[in-house]
């Protein structure tokens, strides 16, 4: 059975000190990998992932995930070169089709239609792909030759057709999970689903049955590979109670008329309860999803933590019974 991996991502940074100081509590902590997101209003990723990966010995850093629209390319797989160089070899490409209408309109790009934008997703996968095989350009291998300059690529040699660094897909929607499934090394469950009628990126949290939904069709749609890539669910909430019925019922009314009671228990997208239960619950969703990768919110990551240690102990494996409602 997989064994589980922790991460958690970077809302924002207040100076290097203290983003560093957080970096190197996550490794204390046992977490595996912290992310950047790729949003208006957020630091920007790539120098973020070099500056955690200098700050720590073993921390792998990674995207959760661009926003492909935004970027171009042949630019992009420059910056995913150099950071995976400078970062000895940890880093892990999340790449999505971006859904908040108003960053592209503040940024001053064209909103799309989502499947025009997932067929971009699936055309920068190849072109990074491509970009990551080649041996630098035609143009420069003189200049590279007289002072024995190396090409530009990435270190790794595991994602993107064995040319790059695992790379990570994330969605809900069948086009993006499509992607993911015929290219992805991890395959993420976002679990939350755009409301009907509402400004994009108006989201409500998918509930168990939904996920169960959503990992079949990826499962079916990869095929083969499904057995041989990771599974990533990413936890909206994390909330330590020794009265997880009472807990759920205050976090109810977050969610307006989209969830019950049973629904707000039961997602896989939401952990609540003392450390034993949430180490419970995570060992059922393994089994019920395959869920073997996890990512919680930055403002969670010392709540999850106690967490960690009952997941990655021999002696975890074998439950702590059933998970109290």
């Amino acid at each position: 059975m997989a064994d589980f991996r922790f991460s958690t991502n970077i809302f924002g940074i207040r100076s290097l000190p203290d983003f560093t100081g957080t970096c190197r509590r996550a490794e204390r902590l046992g977490y595996d990998t912290v992310f950047a997101a790729d949003h208006l209003g957020v630091p920007s990723p790539f120098p973020v992932l070099v500056a955690a990966a200098n700050a720590t010995e073993r921390l792998h850093v990674g995207t959760l995930v661009l926003n492909v629209p935004f970027w171009n390319p042949v630019l992009l797989a420059r910056e995913i070169a150099t950071t995976d160089v400078l970062t000895g070899g940890r880093l892990e490409v999340g790449l999505g089709a971006g859904h908040m209408k108003w960053e592209f309109d503040e940024a001053g790009i064209d909103w799309e239609p989502f499947a025009t934008r997932t067929e971009r997703l699936r055309a920068t996968i190849d072109e990074l792909t491509r970009q990551f095989a080649r041996d630098g350009f035609e143009q420069q291998r003189e200049r590279n030759a007289e002072f024995d300059l190396p090409a530009l690529r990435p270190v790794q040699r595991t994602g993107f057709d064995g040319s790059g660094p695992p790379l990570l897909v994330g969605g809900t929607g069948d086009r993006v999970l499509r992607i993911a499934a015929e290219h992805a090394d991890i395959i993420g469950i976002a679990g939350a689903r755009q409301l009907p009628g509402q400004e994009p990126g108006t989201l409500r949290l998918c509930t168990a049955e939904e996920a169960d939904e959503r990992v079949a069709f990826a499962r079916r749609t990869a095929g083969t590979r499904a057995d041989r890539v990771a599974w990533h669910a990413l936890v909206q909430a994390v909330v330590p109670s020794v009265d997880r019925q009472a807990a759920a019922s205050e976090l109810l009314p977050r969610f307006g008329d989209t969830m019950s009671l049973e629904q707000v228990l039961e997602t896989p997208f939401l952990l609540i309860g003392t450390p034993e239960e949430m180490a419970e619950q995570l060992r059922h969703n393994r089994d019920r999803y395959g869920f073997t990768h996890y990512t919680v919110h930055g403002p969670f990551m010392d709540a999850f933590a106690p967490v960690i240690p009952l997941l990655k102990s021999p002696a975890s494996e074998a439950g702590d019974g059933p998970l109290r409602r």
